[in-house]
């Protein structure tokens, strides 16, 4: 649950739409720019005349009408620049503008025909909701009384007569109405206040297509947010129309009813059942293949806010043949429509049924692609549908197949949500690498393509139980795949191969790092520090640079078979009273023989190399662990070659592990320093005898007490 919250931080937000009015405009814009000093004056001026003309224009004489009519799409040209709309109202162009909306007061003399009828009411119309764009406007044309007038205007058929001429009034009211609401919650509520839902759900039955438009786009805005106009547009009835409107050829129709019902659903639960049982999933699944990208994008939001936490709806959403679109869109070169489908898919994968099908129906690979999005919710909505995906065992081969696991762990994800997605993921797929899985996986690894083989064993590196490696690695031939991809010509493969044998490493235990100097192989009893160099109770001496150093030979025989052979066996030394050291300088010998007589010895770095000679060379096994030990805290990028060099030379396996161990964990640094090609080549075959021995021994701390 805690994943499906934080998916939900990344629902995009649907928002009322503010209709670009000008576009549906014949005519070309004005080229004015940013007014400032005499332009402005002039702009000023020309209002004023306007505005002038508005205010002495308001009766029914043809001469005023026309006059009114000029004036009104002249401000309305202005008012296409959004840098001159401050002007127009700064020159008090609104309250002259909302005076016209109404038609003027009927005189005896008016009996005959009206002229303009409905032409300087829609111009009005027009023109305030091109000054509405700018948010600043919109109380001020409210608090002079334009809300009242624009629900009239939507009502205007219902005076009898249907002319072009009265729908583009409707259409213009509903306009002005949408722009005026836009992102503003007190006109939103003003508007149901002043009675406007009702007649803009009527006008979605009316007869000319633009005007549903309007009314449809007006709704949009008007339930975004507001729970009230939300309960006022269902109990008007407005659901079976929409839901016929989404069925409509005319993209701009089921684009506009598409977004009304997802604002209606958007947080409301009980209207999402009403809308579902009203019968919309249908044909909001089948506007997934719309070619209308904008309707294609409501749709897939509008199915995730479905699936949000209706397991039922889930599944009959995935019945009803939403995946395939859902996964074409995946591929869409529109960010917008792959994000959407992300997050569907998202919605749809909490659900165990549909896990397998959105697989099986080529979901992962897209999935996988948008991970490398630069777009931080996208690449999140990826995250949690594959987070889904990855519930089901079925899909575990593959995930991993596809190369899905190395992707998971080399993507480099923007926000932390996507990151802890991912880990989840990964732990996951790891709790179901056993039984059918696993066998599945061995099977892959042993008859799939070589890149498929080379997926697998990476994976299983990082994802198997310590209990399965000697299976997998050994008897299953995956630790040859996973030397075979460090021995590639391929960096970014070789680096792959050290990372997940570096993991195959710790997993093993036998190849960690040593965190503590190693005990005596062999337990023994030492004479103690007070006989180290003492001539009491001496029966040998050794020289040494020159020096004498008394010993005793209970004490050399106990200690090694170097010693032992030495003194029991044919050499010239059996007998010597003094013996000559050659080769070794006074302070290595005196701090090995200080070993052989306490078992235990502080050894310096500096002095570390000289003394694993020597007791390389008096076969002190426990000394040369302890020289080792103290070697290895000192392998750096600089000396790691020389280190491994320097194992080979004296045989000492534990640096020789830790020097392999270092190579991998630094594989991608070390690749940039010379040499690198020939050090690889080197390890090689060190490795396979290492791991191979490693993956075969019981796990030494499960036998520790």
């Amino acid at each position: 649950m805690e994943l499906q919250r934080r998916q939900d931080q990344y629902l995009p937000e649907k928002k009322g739409q503010k209709r670009k009015l000008e576009d549906e405009i014949e005519e070309d814009d004005p080229d004015i720019s940013v007014p400032s000093g005499d332009v402005k004056q002039a702009l000023l001026s020309d209002v004023g005349v306007q505005v002038n003309i508005l205010n002495s224009a308001f009766s029914w004489s043809e001469a005023d009408r026309a006059a009114a009519k000029r004036a009104t799409h002249a401000l309305a040209e202005l008012a296409k620049n959004e840098e001159v709309v401050n002007v127009i109202v700064e020159g008090g162009a609104v309250p002259a503008l909302v005076k016209h909306l109404q038609a003027p007061p009927s005189l005896e003399s008016d009996r005959g025909s009206k002229p303009y009828e409905h032409e300087v009411e829609k111009g009005c119309a027009f023109a305030l909701g091109l000054l509405a764009v700018k948010p600043e406007h919109q109380q001020l044309i409210v608090d002079t009384g334009a809300l009242s007038h624009l629900v009239d205007l939507l009502k205007r058929y219902k005076s009898g007569s249907i002319s072009r001429a009265v729908n583009s009034v409707i259409r213009r009211a509903a306009d002005a109405i949408t722009n005026l609401a836009h992102e503003n919650s007190s006109i939103k509520t003003r508007v149901r206040i002043e009675g406007g839902i009702p007649p803009l759900v009527e006008l979605l039955d009316f007869t000319d297509t633009k005007v549903q438009r309007a009314a449809a786009g007006a709704l949009r805005t008007l339930a975004f947010k507001n729970d009230e106009n939300k309960n006022q547009i269902v109990e008007c009835n407005a659901l079976p129309t929409l839901i016929l409107m989404l069925r409509s050829e005319d993209a701009a129709i089921h684009y506009e009813a598409v977004g009304v019902i997802g604002n209606l659903v958007h947080s409301s639960p009980n209207i999402k059942k009403e809308v579902l049982l009203a019968g919309a999933l249908q044909p909001v699944i089948g506007l997934l293949s719309s070619c209308c990208s904008e309707s294609q994008r409501e749709a897939a939001l509008l199915l995730g806010q479905f699936a949000a936490t209706d397991s039922d709806c889930k599944v009959h959403i995935v019945q009803r043949g939403a995946v395939p679109p859902l996964i074409e869109m995946l591929q869409s070169p529109d960010v917008q429509l792959r994000e959407m489908s992300a997050f569907a898919l998202g919605r749809l994968a909490q659900d165990a049924h549909n896990q397998a099908g959105i697989a099986h129906n080529g979901g992962i690979v897209p999935l996988l692609k948008l991970l490398d999005s630069k777009i931080g919710s996208l690449q999140h909505n990826a995250a949690f549908a594959l987070y889904g995906l990855a519930d089901n065992e079925d899909n575990v081969s593959d995930f991993i197949r596809v190369g899905g696991v190395q992707k998971l762990q080399d993507g480099e994800f923007i926000v932390q949500a996507t990151k802890d997605c991912v880990a989840k993921t990964l732990k996951r797929l790891e709790e179901k690498i056993h039984g059918r899985v696993l066998s599945h996986l061995l099977y892959l690894m042993r008859v799939g393509e070589k890149a498929v083989q080379r997926r697998v064993a990476l994976a299983l590196a990082h994802l198997c139980s310590p209990d399965d490696q000697r299976n997998i690695f050994i008897d299953s031939n995956g630790l040859e795949l996973l030397i075979g991809i460090l021995g590639s010509t391929s960096l970014k493969q070789q680096n792959d191969g050290a990372v997940a044998l570096y993991k195959l490493a710790n997993k093993a235990l036998t190849l960690s790092p040593v965190d503590a100097a190693p005990p005596s192989p062999t337990p023994q009893v030492y004479l103690g520090e007070q006989y180290v160099n003492s001539p009491t109770l001496s029966d040998v001496t050794f020289l040494v640079e020159g020096r004498r150093f008394y010993a005793h030979r209970i004490c050399l025989l106990a200690s090694s078979d170097a010693f032992r052979a030495m003194f029991d066996g044919g050499y010239r030394e059996k007998d010597a009273r003094d013996i000559e050291i050659p080769n070794i300088r006074w302070e290595v010998f005196e701090l090995m023989m200080r070993f052989v007589y306490t078992g235990s010895i502080e050894i310096a770095v500096d002095i570390a190399q000289d003394l694993l000679r020597a007791a390389d060379q008096y076969l002190l096994e426990g000394l040369k662990r302890l020289c080792e030990y103290t070697i290895a805290q000192d392998i750096s990028l600089e000396n790691v070659s020389s280190m491994y060099e320097l194992s080979e030379a004296f045989n000492a396996a534990s640096l020789r592990h830790t020097c392999i161990l270092f190579i991998l964990q630094q594989f991608e640094k070390l690749s940039a320093r010379p040499g690198h090609t020939h050090l690889v080549q080197r390890i090689l075959p060190e490795i396979r005898i290492y791991f191979a021995k490693a993956l075969t021994k019981p796990n030494l701390h499960n036998q520790r007490p």
